[in-house]
């Protein structure tokens, strides 16, 4: 048990970061955030601040040895850091799930791999891929890049063939995934938290809403029946 009192690590000191640090520090917690900004939003409610690159060694060392466990406020922080941390202290999430999460062709992999359904998609890492992919998913598709998409960026609406070269050209011949699109009557996100003994608590499910593909607003409990909820939660759980 990581008791009050202890000090927690984060990478990243953004918005999520913030809000993390405000609930350790009303429980008790002291905050170490390491984000090179210094302007950064979690540093103003951390305890201290190590303004370093994410790959810098003494600060990962100082990490290791003051803080009791280590988490990350975004995906795309250097793998290499995470790694470097867990052979020293506790990092939760560790580093192979943040592997899976920075890219989509692992993630859309992977869910597969649990037996879990995606919308179609093929991986794009070249021209000769980018030709397998318009003969394999139906039009109109999304072409999105592997890694640093968020909030609607790195995504190309794909509505003939050609579209999908120019595209592809656009967002600098980056590997990227060709996605079918699929009309949705609802978004549901599944938040939940895993201890080390596999205790699960799940959270009451968040219905989500976008503008300009950017989430906008969620309404907790979700409108939905209590079937969707079931079945959600148990992709959830097996996903985790």
């Amino acid at each position: 048990m990581i008791l009050p009192e202890a000090t927690l690590g984060v990478l990243g000191g953004g918005q999520l970061g913030r809000m993390f640090t405000a609930a350790a520090r009303s429980m008790g917690y002291k905050v170490i955030i390491l984000d090179p900004d210094p302007m950064s939003p979690a540093a103003a409610l951390a305890n201290e601040h190590l303004q370093n690159e994410y790959t810098d060694i003494d600060a990962l060392n100082y990490l290791a040895t003051q803080c009791a466990a280590v988490t990350t406020e975004f995906e795309n922080v250097p793998i290499d850091a995470l790694r470097y941390l867990e052979s020293r202290c506790p990092v939760r999430p560790g580093s192979t799930a943040v592997e899976i999460a920075q890219d989509r062709i692992r993630e859309k992999t992977f869910i597969r791999v649990c037996g879990l359904e995606t919308a179609a998609f093929c991986p794009i890492r070249n021209e000769q891929e980018l030709t397998a992919a318009l003969s394999a998913v139906r039009l109109p598709a999304i072409l999105k890049t592997a890694t640093l998409g968020y909030d609607g960026k790195g995504q190309r609406i794909i509505s003939e063939p050609s579209q999908a070269r120019v595209a592809f050209d656009e967002l600098g011949n980056v590997p990227c995934v060709l996605e079918e699109r699929v009309d949705l009557q609802m978004e549901l996100s599944v938040l939940l938290a895993r201890n080390s003994q596999g205790e699960v608590a799940v959270y009451p499910l968040a219905e989500n809403h976008h503008v300009n593909g950017i989430l906008d607003t969620s309404i907790v409990p979700a409108r939905t029946s209590a079937d969707i909820v079931r079945r959600a939660t148990n992709m959830a759980r097996t996903l985790a």
